[in-house]
Parts: structure tokens; sequence; C-alpha cells
């Protein structure tokens, strides 16, 4: 009786061996960011309260990212993938990086255009990609549409990123899936003679541009104009102040969006729990917390957004699955380079 006794134990102790630390290791997901810490590890943080699953934050530059998970291959530390863009989600998905992954609660969540039609990202927020104006210098009823802003009343006026830039390439992608090529191409050269500088700079410069002067029409992403109504820099506020919103193709297709969205690794040793995460980031708390701090639209209809973004009014959004962009990427960047956009 001893001896079964004993060897019993002797069992269980090696049981415990073997087995707890692959147990401890489950309870922990590194989470691969592109969104800066404080935008993110707040909700992290949360999460970790109530599940008791600890979350490791990497954050970088989101292609730097992206290389990084693509070359540790199977040895990635790499659970859950966070980056902005539809278009960079989308080449994680074609770098072979994610897997695929169904989710009831997700899709009933998250509205279909704006995650993956095969399972492998997730939508969590929304921008718009929209017309800044000073209203000093450009009479609002003149703004209509993307396309509008190639007409020659507008030569000299615009402001906007280069075409280096994935939030361009992903706005002409969308106007690829709407126009067709021939028409996208003719409207990207005459866009590039109405711009009223070289591009340069990100979002926020071409909102001061506008602000001093430079131009008078802005393509910006409205979590930045967001950050700099918000602002605690006088400059940024001020020149935030100067311009106004206007949402394009209101009787069309709609607003071009776009989404900050989360994937699940290829390699990840703990798929399971990272779909729980992505599934917590999804939920009314998470999307109330990303509206109220992010100066994103939630992804979730039934959350609304802050008060900030609801004195902009409401829009018509394009309701194009956001896959596209990135199908479209390569198309879009050459006719931008076609069209000499700098």
């Amino acid at each position: 009786m001893m001896t079964k006794l004993y060897n019993f134990l002797i069992y269980a102790v090696l049981v415990s061996i073997l087995v707890s630390p692959s147990l401890a290791f489950s309870q922990e997901l590194n989470v691969y960011s592109a969104r800066k810490e404080a935008l993110i590890k707040p909700i992290l943080d949360t999460f970790t309260k109530q599940t008791g699953i600890k979350v490791n934050l990497i954050t970088a530059k989101a292609d730097a990212l992206l290389k990084r998970i693509e070359s540790e291959g199977r040895n990635t530390h790499a659970d859950v993938f966070i980056t902005t863009d539809a278009g960079r989600l989308y080449r994680a998905k074609e770098a072979g990086v994610l897997q695929a992954f169904n989710s009831e609660v997700l899709e009933k969540a998250i509205p279909e255009n704006l995650r993956d039609p095969e399972g492998y990202w997730y939508g969590l927020s929304v921008r718009a990609r929209t017309i800044l104006y000073v209203d000093k210098y450009i009479d609002k009823s003149k703004l209509s549409t993307y396309e509008a802003l190639a007409e020659p009343e507008f030569k000299g006026k615009i402001c906007i990123r280069s075409s280096n830039n994935i939030y361009n390439q992903s706005l002409v992608a969308s106007m690829l899936e709407a126009n067709g090529e021939a028409k996208t191409q003719q409207w990207a050269n005459k866009f590039v003679k109405n711009l009223a500088r070289k591009p340069k700079g990100g979002d926020r410069d071409q909102v001061k541009a506008a602000a001093s002067g430079q131009c008078d029409v802005a393509v910006v992403n409205t979590y930045y104009f967001g950050k700099m109504l918000k602002s605690k820099k006088s400059k940024e506020l001020k020149a935030a102040q100067a311009v106004k919103v206007f949402w394009p193709n209101q009787q069309d297709r709609g607003t071009h969006v776009n989404v900050s969205g989360a994937a699940i690794a290829k390699h990840s040793k703990n798929p399971e729990n990272a779909k729980r995460l992505i599934e917590f980031l999804s939920s009314k708390e998470s999307q109330q917390w990303y509206a109220s701090v992010n100066y994103e639209y939630p992804a979730r209809a039934d959350v609304e957004p802050s008060d900030l973004l609801k004195s902009w009014g409401t829009f018509k959004s394009d309701t194009l699955n956001l896959a596209k962009l990135g199908e479209n990427n390569a198309k879009a960047v050459m006719i931008m380079d076609r069209a000499g956009w700098k």
C-alpha cells in the first residue's frame, strides 16, 4: 500500500514539473503593437485584471514589427499583432505570418466590411480620411468629393502626405475599387497639379500648413485632428482650430474609412487566449475606451463616439470591405508613381 502511495506521489511531482511551466506560459500573452503604449496598455491591463492573463507589450513602428515577426519565423514570441491600416493587415496576411480563426463574438460585434473575409484579422477602431478646410478661403458649398479635388478651382490649394504613406495608398486603393484604373489615373494626374507644396511631414503637418496659409485644404485622418484639438501644445491647438471638417462623397459611396486591427500570429504558442484578448478588445467596455481616449470611432455600431467626434457631425462611410485596400495597394502605388505624386 505504501509503495503504491509512494509511486503515486512521485508521479504527481513529475507531472507538476512537466505541466506547470506550460500552464504558466499559457497565462501570458505577447502583443506586438504598432499602437503606442499609452493608447493600448491601459485596456490590456484591464484584460489582465479580469482574466489573470499577463500581457507583455512590445511596441514599434508597424512595418518594423511585421519584419520582426517574419524574421522570427516559428520562433516568434508574438501571439497577437495589432497594427494600423487595413493595408498593413493585408500585408501581414500575404506574408504568411497570421492564422485565420473563427469567432462568433467578433462576427457579431465587428461589421463585415471591417474584418477580413477569411478571418485573418478584425478591425477594432475606425478613422476617416477626410477633408479639412479653412473656411476663410474655401466656400463649403464648393466641396463635394475626393474626385472633385482634382478640379482646376483647387489648383495650388491642397496639402497632403507623400505617396509613401499607407493612408494615402489606401485612399487611392478605395478609389480604384469605386472608379476603375483609368479614371483613377486621370484623377491622380490632375490631383497632383493642385498640390500647394511638395508632400512632406505627417497629417498634423498638413493641418499646420493650412493654418499658416500654405494651403486651404488638407486631407487628414480624423484621429490626428482629434489629438490636435485636445493637444496641450498651443501651436497644435491653434492650428486645429483654424480648420473645419467636411465629409466627402456623401451623395455616393461615402467617406473613406480605415481601421486599426488585430490578428493572431501564425506561430502563436497560445492562440486560444490570443483569441480571447481580441474578443475582449471588441467588447463594449473596450470600444468605449477607444472612443474616449483615442479620438477614433468605435468599430461596433452599438457604441457611440466621443463628444468631440460627435461635434463634427454624422457622416455616411464607405462600406467597401477593407481587405480590398490591400488587394489594390500595388496598383494604387503604381498610379501614384505615374502621376508624379512624390
